[in-house]
């Protein structure tokens, strides 16, 4: 059986967390040329982290498109530092 969107959502959550360089030292993420800003995309993305775990605390429901469109956009962040050599 398929979880809820909230438990897809949380889990989502935190598999990005575990998954991206959010603890690395600017000085490391912006090392070299770069495409796209990786310091940027990663205080992007911690925002909205923070923003989704904030309103499912609340009681929020995200729809599936929510949790799509969110997944889009971590899988694009991941593939911009995977192009600079982050992950």
């Amino acid at each position: 059986m398929k979880p809820d969107t909230t438990t897809a959502m949380r889990e989502l959550i935190s598999q990005v967390r575990k998954t991206l360089p959010f603890h690395l030292p600017a000085s490391q993420l912006c090392a070299g040329p770069c495409r796209g800003c990786p310091k940027k995309l990663l205080e992007f993305l911690d925002q909205e982290l923070e923003e989704w775990e904030t309103r499912l605390d609340s009681g929020e429901k995200p729809t599936i498109g929510d949790v799509s469109r969110f997944g889009k956009m971590c899988r694009r962040i991941h593939a911009a530092l995977a192009a600079n050599k982050l992950v």
